[in-house]
């Protein structure tokens, strides 16, 4: 059996850890989880950043609440820096009906590099501010206003951003570490679930392949299916044991049949030669006078004649190589004739042969291949019909033949019991088509590729019931059958 280079070098039959699917697996999960943080962590880097300023401000209100109660003019500016460094900001101003008041300043007014405005930043602009501060920022000065709550009053603070990108530093920093344990762990229960449901599986079904195939003949390496699962990879190792197991039936078969052919090859030559002695005793009988040894000797002479052939012809077909088809105008009355006198059939065994083919009736065959067609057919017929022995029974067989448009439709029809189902469904297969027990089914595949080499098909039409009907359907002109044989040695070569 052929192997893959990769089998057959003997390379990678064990995947090593790093390239495994595992890894993939774990890896993957990882990177996945990570980006779904990530997707994460952007609005909630925003949402901290803008809860950071807002804490900022809720305290300068405070201070400013604190500041007009008691009257900003009593502030020392020693006191004022106090209160400024207490809130963490530069500046601390109120705006109340459209009209501002700076409550606390340090000495030099600040300049401000970026107002923000929290009342009206939706999520992108929050987003856009935070990752700005948080990259770029550190020596900038900020200008941050808004209402607290419900309050009409507006609060403005400015600070430098140091502060805030500090804080949102240390928020990313905890969220990516949050993160990579989170996907860590997440990786580490999908890998042992995948592993343990999937991989662990798949490994098992390719290390049985790659065992299989080194020897396929040995029936201990057929998988053995897990039955109780009913997912995909249950079915998967239910379909690999049986594939395995036809294979390895099949191969059994193959060599069986070769074993035959040799066996068959070695008897060939004896057998010829017992059949050349047998046809010069039947020489020797064509001398005597007698009436009624005249009149055998003629069919023993075609059927040692047909013996001969079949018997040089065993060997082609070991080598699957049936001779094309020698067309020539036939009789087909006396061939069928010739037929129903071959099976030799004693009187005691009640079965009654009708030749209804019309006199004169002629069909442009293989003499010799259809006469083995016919044959096999009535010799099944006869065989099934003779496993009976009620003698109220009837037990007929008859083959006709007819015109039908452009083709000649020969049929064989008998009283027997019928096909059994199995025989049925492997009709013309090989070691599987038997009607009987003990049978090989060669004879029907034989006779579907000698009919098929005509150009024409032959069918099971009825079975059952008391009667068994075999349709043989060929092409009624000299010129179509030659046409259709053309391609009837083709399909036999391929």
């Amino acid at each position: 059996m052929l192997k893959s280079a990769q089998v057959s070098d003997g390379h990678d039959r064990e995947v090593p850890l790093t390239r495994g699917l595992s890894t993939k697996l774990l890896f993957l999960t990882i990177l996945f989880v990570l980006a779904a943080e990530l997707l994460i962590a952007i609005p909630s880097i925003a949402n901290f950043s803008r809860g950071w300023m807002e804490g900022r401000l809720r305290t300068a209100a405070a201070v400013a609440v604190a500041v007009i109660e008691s009257g900003p003019g009593n502030l020392s500016m020693q006191g004022s820096n106090r209160v400024l460094m207490a809130a963490g900001t530069r500046a601390i101003a109120v705006r109340d009906e459209g009209v501002s008041r700076m409550l606390v300043v340090s000495q030099v007014p600040p300049a401000v590099d970026q107002h923000i405005d929290l009342d009206t930043i939706g999520l992108t602009g929050s987003i856009r501010q935070a990752f700005d501060t948080l990259l770029f920022g550190g020596k900038r000065v900020l200008r941050i206003f808004g209402r607290i709550d419900d309050s009409n009053t507006q609060y403005e603070i400015v600070l430098a951003d140091w502060g805030l990108r500090a804080a949102l530093l240390d928020y990313s920093r905890n969220i990516a570490l949050l993160s990579l344990g989170l996907s860590l762990f997440t990786a580490m229960l999908v890998f042992y679930a995948i592993n343990r449901i999937m991989i662990r599986p798949v490994r098992r079904m390719t290390r049985s392949m790659l065992a299989f195939g080194e020897a396929p003949d040995d029936a201990t390496r057929i998988i053995q299916a897990d039955t109780k699962r009913d997912d995909e990879l249950g079915i998967a190792e239910r379909e690999l044991a049986e594939m395995q197991k036809a294979l390895h039936r099949t191969l059994g078969e193959r060599r069986r049949l070769a074993d035959l052919g040799l066996a068959v090859s070695k008897i060939n030559h004896d057998m010829r030669n017992m059949l050349a002695a047998a046809q010069l005793i039947s020489d020797r009988l064509a001398e005597v006078n007698d009436p009624s040894v005249q009149s055998l000797v003629p069919r023993l002479l075609r059927t040692l004649d047909r013996a001969v052939a079949y018997s040089e012809g065993v060997l082609a077909y070991g080598r699957t190589q049936e001779p094309p088809p020698r067309l020539r105008r036939l009789k087909l009355q006396e061939l069928v004739d010739d037929v129903m006198s071959t099976m030799a059939l004693a009187e005691r065994s009640g079965i009654e042969l009708i030749n209804a083919v019309p006199a004169g009736f002629e069909i442009d065959a293989d003499s010799d291949q259809l006469f083995r067609v016919l044959f096999n057919l009535a010799r099944n017929a006869v065989q099934a019909m003779s496993g009976e022995n009620e003698t109220v029974l009837v037990k007929r067989l008859t083959i006709s033949a007819e015109h039908d448009g452009a083709s000649v439709r020969v049929r064989v029809t008998d009283t027997g019991p019928g096909l059994p189902e199995r025989a049925r469904q492997n009709l013309f297969t090989a070691f599987h088509g038997a009607a009987k027990s003990g049978g090989t089914g060669l004879g029907l595949a034989i006779s579907q590729e000698l009919v098929r080499a005509h150009g024409g098909e032959i069918a099971l039409v009825e079975s059952g019931n008391g009667r068994t009907v075999f349709d043989l359907r060929l092409p009624a002109n000299l010129s179509d059958t030659e046409s259709s044989s053309g391609r009837g040695r083709q399909h036999v070569s391929s």
